[in-house]
């Protein structure tokens, strides 16, 4: 999928602290979300659509991509 980043806003967590390690997100055209890391802003971008990223959330937030 090729989805123009040029203009989008991102931003990180408001319980992310300056200078973490952290991810930023992205809300794009069609319900579609980018997501990047924040230390490397002009490098690549995962973009999910409105299922993706709803699936991602709740695998997230249950820590199913916990390391074990």
């Amino acid at each position: 999928m090729n989805v123009d980043l040029s203009k989008a806003k991102w931003f990180k967590s408001r319980r992310s602290s300056a200078g973490s390690d952290c991810v930023e997100v992205a809300h794009l055209d069609r319900g579609l979300v980018g997501v990047r890391d924040s230390k490397n802003p002009t490098g690549p971008a995962l973009v999910f659509n409105p299922s993706e990223w709803d699936t991602f959330l709740t695998r997230t937030r249950a820590g199913g991509f916990d390391n074990h």
